[in-house]
C-alpha cells in the first residue's frame, strides 16, 4: 500500500513537471529535447530547478532568511539569521540589512571581476595585433582612433602606434589605487553625474582598486553599514562601466569591426546533424571569430567532407555567440545563432554537436555528463573554466590563435565519425531569422548620421520613450524568457522602443520580435516609425557587456537634448536578472540615475531599510530608482509613467 502511494505520488510529480514546461517554455525547441532528457534519465536544469523548492511543485519557494537576504555564513559563527523588526542581529551585531547588502555587494565584485577580466584579455588582443603577432587585424581602425581621441590619446602615426598608446592608457587607468580618480571616468561620463559622484563620494579610482576595496569592506566587522555598502556598490558599478564594459566594447569594435544590421539565422534548428558542428560558447568571442576564419578556408571543409561530413559549420552561443553575429554576418559557415545560456543543456542533447569550446562564463558544471551521454568534445579554452572530469584543455593566448583554432577544429572533425554513429539526432528544430547588430554608429547611419530624427521622433511623441531591456534569463517564477518577452511585447505596444542586451536578447530575437514582422506588435506611433526606417521595433544592441556602450548613447542623447540624464524618458529593465554580473549592472544603473527594473524579487526583502534607500530614498540622491514588479502589464506602467512624468518635466 505504500509503495502504491510512493508511485502515485511520483506520477503526479512527473506530470507537474510535465505541465509546467508546457507553461515556462517559450520556444518550441524545447518539446522535443525535454523529452529525450526526460527519456534518457539524465539530469536537467528544469529537474533540478523543481527540486530546489521546499515542497513538490513548488519550486520557487526557498528558505525564508535565504530568500529574503538576512543571513550570513562568512565567519565560524554563523550561518547567522537576523530579523530587522525584532532587531535580532547576527553573532557580529550587524543588521539584516547589512546582511543583505553586504552579500548584494560581494555578488557585485564577482560580476566586476568577470568583466574585468574579458576586459583585460581584449586588451590584451589588441597588444599582440599591434605587435604583428597573432592573426587578428584591426578591421575598423576608425573606431580605434575616434575612442583614442575621446581618451585624448595621441593619434599620429601608424594604427598600430596609436593601439599601443592605447593599450598601455587603459592599462595604467585600471591599475590606478582606489583613491586615484579614474581618468577614463573623467574623459566619457555626464559632466553632471562626474559632479554628483564627487559630492557623495562615489567617484571611483581604477577597477582593480575598487575590486580591491569592496571585497576589503565586506570583512566581518569592517563595514556593517548598509548605506555605506550600497555607495561603495555604485563606486564599483561606475568604474565596471566606464573602464571594464565601453573599454572592452569599443576595442572589439576595432578589432572585429563595428556592429552594423543585418540577418542571422536563430534557434535551433540552425543545428544539422550531417555537419561538423562547432560551437564556441561563453562572453569571450576571441577563439570563435578564430574559428570561423579558419572553418572558411577550403582546406577545413575538404577535411570534414574527407569524414563523410556535408562541411563545417560554427554555430554561435549565448554572451559570445551575440558578440560574433553583432559584427560579422551569416553564410554557410557561419551559419547561425542557438540562444541563451538555459538552451544550453537542449543544445548538447541534441546529438549534432562535435566540439563545445567553453570560454569564460555560463558554460554549465553538469556539461561533461552531457559531453559522455552525446558524444561531443568538451574543451575549456579559458583558465578561469574548468570541468571535473575532463582533461582537455586549449586557453586562449592571442598570438596563438590561429594555431589554437586549428586543433579545436580537428577535434571537432576527428568526433564526427563517432557522434554521428553513437547519437541518433534531433532533427527539424524551428529556425528563423533576426536583424542584429545594432550599435550607436548604425543607428546613427540608418538615421542619416545625426541623432535629429530620433530626437525629433521623441520630442513628437512617436517614440514615447526608450527602454534599454538589459537582462539574464532565469526559471525562477515564469520560466525561461517568458517574463522577458512578456515585458517587451507590453513596451512596444504602449510605442516604447526597446534596445535588447544579454541573454534576453536571444529571448527576443528566438520569439520573432527583432525582426520586421513584429513591426505590427508595436503601437500606431511606433509602427510608423519602425517602417519609415525599416527596423524592428526591439533592436539588437549586443551583450550584457554591451551595457556601457548603452550608457554612452543615454549621454550622447541628454548632450543633445541639453538635460540631465536623470530628465530622460528613459528606462532601465532587467525583467529575467539572473547572476552577478547583472547585479551590479543595476547597481550602475542606479548611479547613473536610471529608473530600474528588475524581476524576480532580489533577495533583500528582510531588509526594510535597505529596500526603502533603493525604492524611494535613492531618487532623492542620485535620481536613478529601483522597481520591482511580477506581473508584465503591472511593470511596465510602472516604466511608462516614469517615461510620461519625464516627457511632461521637459514639455514634450
Amino acid at each position: 500500500m505504500e509503495d502504491k502511494r510512493i508511485s502515485e505520488h511520483k506520477s503526479v510529480i512527473k506530470l507537474y513537471n510535465r505541465l509546467r514546461m508546457e507553461y515556462i517554455k517559450p520556444h518550441s525547441s524545447h518539446d522535443r529535447l525535454f523529452e529525450r532528457l526526460e527519456n534518457d534519465g539524465i539530469t536537467n536544469i528544469w529537474d533540478r530547478y523543481e527540486a530546489q523548492g521546499l515542497a513538490p511543485g513548488e519550486p520557487d519557494r526557498r528558505c525564508k532568511f535565504c530568500m529574503d537576504g538576512v543571513r550570513c555564513d562568512l565567519c565560524s559563527h554563523g550561518p547567522c539569521r537576523a530579523n530587522v523588526a525584532k532587531d535580532k542581529r547576527g553573532v557580529c551585531g550587524m543588521t539584516g540589512d547589512g546582511m543583505a547588502m553586504r552579500m548584494m555587494l560581494l555578488r557585485n565584485v564577482m560580476g566586476s571581476s568577470t568583466y574585468q577580466y574579458h576586459t583585460d584579455q581584449t586588451v590584451k588582443t589588441l597588444r599582440a595585433i599591434a605587435d604583428g603577432k597573432t592573426t587578428f587585424k584591426i578591421e575598423s581602425p576608425e573606431k580605434l582612433t575616434v575612442f583614442a581621441k575621446r581618451l585624448g590619446i595621441d593619434v599620429s602615426g601608424k594604427i598600430t602606434e596609436i593601439a599601443i598608446r592605447l593599450c598601455d592608457f587603459v592599462e595604467q587607468d585600471f591599475n590606478k589605487k582606489y583613491d586615484e580618480p579614474s581618468v577614463i571616468v573623467d574623459l566619457l561620463a555626464p559632466e553632471e553625474r562626474k559632479e554628483l559622484w564627487r559630492k557623495l563620494d562615489i567617484y571611483p579610482g581604477g577597477i582593480h582598486g575598487e575590486i580591491l576595496f569592496a571585497t576589503s569592506s565586506c570583512l566581518t566587522n569592517v563595514d556593517g553599514y548598509y548605506v555605506s555598502l550600497a555607495l561603495k556598490a555604485m563606486r564599483l558599478g561606475i568604474a565596471m562601466a566606464y573602464q571594464s564594459q565601453i573599454v572592452n566594447e569599443y576595442i572589439q569594435d576595432a578589432i572585429f569591426g563595428i556592429p552594423k544590421p543585418h540577418k542571422m539565422r536563430v534557434d535551433l534548428g540552425v543545428l544539422d546533424p550531417d555537419y561538423v558542428n562547432v560551437l564556441p560558447n561563453g562572453h569571450e568571442p576571441f577563439l570563435g571569430f578564430g574559428l570561423v576564419q579558419e572553418a572558411r578556408k577550403a582546406k577545413w571543409q575538404k577535411k570534414a567532407i574527407a569524414q563523410g561530413a556535408k562541411g563545417i559549420r560554427i554555430i554561435a552561443n549565448i554572451e559570445t555567440g551575440q558578440e560574433m553575429i553583432q559584427r560579422w554576418e551569416m553564410d554557410d559557415v557561419f551559419y547561425g545563432y542557438t540562444g541563451n545560456w538555459l538552451m544550453q543543456e537542449a543544445i548538447l542533447a541534441s546529438g549534432c554537436v562535435d566540439i563545445f569550446v567553453a570560454d569564460m562564463n555560463c558554460s554549465m558544471p553538469v556539461n561533461p555528463i552531457y559531453a559522455e551521454k552525446y558524444h561531443f568534445k568538451l574543451v575549456p579554452v579559458s583558465a578561469l573554466v574548468a570541468f571535473e572530469g575532463i582533461t582537455d584543455r586549449i586557453n586562449y593566448v592571442p598570438e596563438k590563435v590561429e594555431e589554437q583554432s586549428e586543433q579545436l577544429l580537428q577535434m571537432a572533425i576527428d568526433n564526427f565519425k563517432e557522434r554521428k554513429a553513437s547519437i541518433k539526432p534531433i532533427t527539424g528544430l524551428p529556425m528563423s531569422e533576426a536583424i542584429v547588430g545594432f550599435s550607436t554608429e548604425s543607428i546613427l547611419e540608418a538615421l542619416g548620421g545625426s541623432l535629429d530624427p530620433l530626437l525629433d521622433a521623441i520630442k513628437n511623441g512617436s517614440i514615447r520613450g526608450i527602454v534599454g531591456m538589459v537582462s539574464c534569463t532565469t526559471l525562477r517564477d515564469f520560466g525561461q524568457d517568458v517574463h522577458t518577452v512578456a515585458v517587451v511585447k507590453e513596451l512596444i505596444k504602449r510605442d516604447v522602443l526597446v534596445l535588447s542586451l544579454g541573454c534576453g536578447n536571444a529571448g527576443v530575437q528566438v520569439a520573432g520580435l527583432c525582426n520586421l514582422k513584429a513591426i505590427k506588435l508595436a503601437g500606431p506611433k511606433l509602427q510608423k516609425v519602425c517602417k519609415a526606417l525599416s527596423i524592428p521595433p526591439v533592436l539588437s544592441y549586443g551583450t550584457c557587456t554591451d551595457t556601457g556602450r548603452l550608457a554612452d548613447l543615454i549621454h550622447a542623447i541628454a548632450n543633445a537634448l541639453q538635460v540631465s540624464v536623470v530628465d530622460l524618458p528613459i528606462a532601465a529593465a532587467a525583467p529575467e536578472y539572473m547572476e552577478q554580473k547583472a547585479t551590479i549592472d543595476a547597481i550602475f544603473a542606479l548611479a547613473f540615475g536610471l529608473y530600474t527594473y528588475v524581476n524576480p524579487v532580489p533577495t533583500v526583502t528582510g531588509a526594510p531599510n535597505l529596500v526603502k534607500l533603493l525604492t524611494e530614498d535613492l531618487q532623492g540622491i542620485t535620481g536613478g530608482l529601483l522597481n520591482v514588479e511580477k506581473d508584465a502589464v503591472k511593470a511596465v506602467d510602472g516604466i511608462v509613467n516614469h517615461i510620461d512624468s519625464k516627457r511632461k518635466k521637459l514639455g514634450i
